[in-house]
């Protein structure tokens, strides 16, 4: 099958929709289907290339300097990809949100009458913490929402199915009026990749990493942004009191100085550790090394750092938001503290680190849920849903 999959972000890339888009793409193209990735040049110009079997048609893009220096738009991307789609001639185009580019691939495929599925890995809490003169009241928070889902649904509302990572977050798409059929289909897990492995030297890692290998370590990863609520782990920290626990922060990003100072306001010291960004080939190991993992975002419609921390067996500690009950059950892997509440978080902390004899039995709960989040089973259900929406199509049958 030919397909063309567009979005704003690829490899390299932070955040977990485009680590989904690269597993989507490769994983495709090793099961023999030819793949094309349309994204914003991080260079400026057009350019192409090709990567683990994928062909990746990177667009004419601005950077958004000096607000985002990671961030480009394209100010041409339905003129650029018309012509790509007509050499690619894919049988169906797969975008993963609603920005520029992939609103310019829809337009073109529109036009040539090419399926279209859109996947979302949206929500508005992804903006609202970097507009507070809106949010900071709760009428211009609530325009601010009605506003950005409006521009997700006029992108969605005419594709021909959209899928979401998880059952909260297709709920969510259907609560806001979504009118196509929308389908569940997790962003996935390598688990052969991320899995326990008892070889691993935690005192080296741990070493490596400036971490204290006598404490009990929680590990979280990923970005650091406002929507992540480090700032709850770092309370909650601080008022445990405890200097046998060490919290590692292992990432980057826009958020990373205010929390540093944050951090040295709260006198924590040594208490918490910034790793800075992890390469991809140490995280399976820092996270064997981790005793609990922690996610105490309030904007996950899945989480992937999630998912590859249950893969290799840990307990975890999560805020009830979103998605996030979905992967942790109450005092079976884990614990869930009430969302943005410092308290509920410092005292579920305190629970699980002392509750050292079930570790062992929450990281095998752990590892039995995120069995059904392997990424071979989402590669087939996309293929087959795939398949599926063409038959339906040629045939005219409705859902």
């Amino acid at each position: 099958m030919r397909i063309v999959i567009a979005g704003h972000t690829y490899d390299p890339t932070l955040n977990g929709q485009g680590r989904f888009t690269v597993h989507l793409a490769e994983g495709l193209a090793r099961a023999g289907h030819q793949v094309t990735v349309i994204v914003p040049s991080d260079r400026g110009r057009a350019y192409a290339t090709s990567q683990n079997n994928v062909c990746l048609q990177a667009i004419t893009a601005l950077p958004l300097t000096p607000l985002y220096g990671d961030v480009f738009v394209p100010p041409r991307a339905g003129a650029e990809a018309g012509p790509l789609l007509d050499t690619v001639r894919p049988e169906i185009v797969h975008i993963q949100d609603h920005y520029p580019l992939s609103r310019g691939v829809l337009r073109a495929a529109l036009k040539r009458g090419i399926p279209l599925i859109g996947t979302n890995h949206f929500l508005p809490e992804n903006i609202t913490p970097y507009v507070p003169i809106v949010s900071r009241f709760e009428q211009g928070r609530a325009l601010l929402d009605r506003l950005l889902w409006k521009m997700v649904l006029d992108v969605f509302n005419r594709l021909d199915l959209a899928t979401a990572p998880t059952e909260t977050a297709a709920t969510i798409l259907r609560r806001h009026a979504l009118q196509v059929p929308v389908r569940a289909i997790s962003c996935g897990v390598d688990v052969d990749r991320f899995r326990p492995d008892p070889h691993v030297n935690r005192t080296e890692i741990c070493l490596r990493y400036g971490l204290d290998p006598q404490r009990t370590i929680l590990l979280y990863v990923g970005r650091i942004a406002r929507e992540k609520r480090l700032d709850v782990l770092l309370q909650a920290l601080y008022r445990l009191q405890r200097d046998d626990v060490q919290l590692a922060i292992a990432g980057r990003g826009r958020d990373l100085a205010g929390l540093l100072a944050f951090a040295s306001q709260l006198k924590l010291g040594r208490r918490v550790v910034f790793t800075g960004y992890v390469p991809s080939e140490d995280l399976p190991a820092l996270l064997n090394s981790a005793d609990i993992f922690t996610m105490p975002s309030e904007a996950e419609l899945e989480s992937i750092a999630t998912l590859e921390a249950m893969a290799t067996g840990r307990p975890l500690l999560a805020s009830d938001a979103r998605a996030l009950p979905e992967l942790v059950e109450h005092d079976v892997n884990g614990y869930l503290f009430q969302a943005g509440n410092i308290e509920d978080a410092a005292r579920r902390m305190a629970e699980l680190v002392d509750r050292r004899d079930c570790w062992a039995a929450m990281g095998a709960a752990s590892l039995a849920i995120v069995q059904r989040h392997d990424l071979s089973t989402m590669l087939r259900r996309y293929e087959a849903l795939y398949y599926s929406l063409l038959e339906r199509l040629a045939t005219g049958r409705t859902e």
